[in-house]
């Protein structure tokens, strides 16, 4: 008597199919027969902020010719749950993603259709590089922001109010952020239109002045932050004093390795997906002198906990530069994203979120790596 073989359902964009890929799908189908939803032309456009570079057809093609693949489809929806509509029909035994593609909305929608979720780590196959599909664009080269305390600072109206610095870190794109997830994607996009594929050797500091120009024109209703172009052209990592202008009053850049590998080896992002088009950060606010002051003296605290390389001043300084945006603009957070900190508070030392909050990327502080995260890359100059 045979006994039916488990059904194991993932989805992904596929965009450029490379070896991480394949490593990933002979990992899935260990579990059982293997079904691979297809991201659409149209929902890669959504995510990413710009077509694929490979078709929906000819990604189909290629995924179906894999051996370890049993069935493939284009999803049939659009956004990060694109392929909802295929699960509830298919119904799988298993959905299985990896690390930096778990989010609460996939875990949700498994728990809500009785299918078991299992989060894999990113292994090359044998000796292989690691591989993504950002790393073969030709794109590769240009980096991505994360503000790791201060955020807000860089914005008049807040540091009026009592002066401080934002930290922020150059990040390599070793992986592909989606839009709307508080990495500075627009500010990049805006470089891309600029310089091309890579940023040009120059002055990081005249760099920046050019794209924060370039991003807010004479007449901008809105004025983008420029800790957004300091991050992107400032390899490592910078502190960006801000006293009630749009630009910095002092810039001081952070290079030395011995500093990068500890943030590498102690902060980590989670996924959360991205924020909702109708989030609006100003919905709710409260400005009160108090709460900046705290802001700007977390965010010191942070500088000095990096040069120093203590990881739990670190964390409790992010916690507290986090907990100082909340009071500021409660809009932030919410429950959502409270269940997603909730499972970390344990063995984190410190978290926030990235950019605007809503959505993103949680920011962890940890003497290791937290399950289902993802290390950063830092650029180095």
């Amino acid at each position: 008597m045979s006994t039916r073989q488990k059904t194991v359902f993932v989805s992904g964009c596929f965009d450029l199919l490379h070896s991480g890929h394949i490593a990933f799908f002979q990992a899935a189908a260990k579990h059982g027969h293997l079904m691979v939803a297809v991201g659409s032309d149209r929902t890669i456009f959504e995510l990413k902020g710009r077509p694929p570079l490979t078709s929906e057809e000819e990604r189909l093609y290629m995924i179906r010719s894999v051996e370890s693949v049993h069935e493939a489809f284009i999803s049939e929806g659009r956004g990060m749950l694109d392929f909802e509509k295929d699960l509830a029909r298919i119904h799988p035994d298993v959905f299985i993603v990896n690390a930096d593609g778990d989010i609460p909305e996939k875990r949700a929608l498994c728990a809500s259709l009785d299918v078991s979720y299992r989060v894999l780590a990113r292994e090359p196959h044998r000796h292989f590089k690691p591989r993504s599909t950002t790393a073969l664009r030709n794109r590769v080269e240009m980096p991505y922001r994360l503000d790791l305390a201060g955020g807000w600072l860089d914005q008049p109206f807040i540091s009026k109010m009592h002066a401080g610095p934002v930290i922020t870190i150059s990040l390599e794109p070793f992986i592909e952020f989606n839009e709307r997830s508080g990495m500075a994607s627009s500010t990049r996009r805006t470089a891309m239109d600029l310089w091309g594929p890579v940023l040009p050797v120059d002055d990081p500091q005249k760099l920046a002045r050019i794209l924060f120009c370039c991003e807010n024109p004479p007449g901008s209703k809105y004025i983008s932050g420029s800790q957004d172009a300091i991050g992107l052209t400032h390899a490592g990592l910078a502190k960006s004093d801000y006293s009630g202008e749009y630009w910095p009053c002092r810039i001081e850049s952070l290079h030395d390795e011995t500093v990068i590998q500890f943030v590498e080896n102690h902060i980590f992002l989670k996924p959360m997906g991205p924020r909702a088009e109708s989030f609006d950060i100003m919905q709710h606010t409260h400005f009160t002198t108090e709460a900046v002051k705290k802001l700007s003296d977390a965010s010191s605290e942070v500088w000095r906990s990096l040069q120093e390389k203590d990881p739990r001043q670190l964390g409790d300084a992010v916690r507290r530069s986090f907990e100082a945006q909340i009071s500021l603009f409660p809009s932030m957070c919410n429950s959502q994203i409270e269940s997603v900190i909730h499972p970390y508070r344990e063995e984190a030392l410190g978290w926030k979120l990235s950019g605007a909050g809503g959505g993103g990327y949680l920011v962890i502080v940890s003497e290791t790596q937290p399950r289902d995260t993802v290390r950063l890359v830092v650029r180095r100059p």
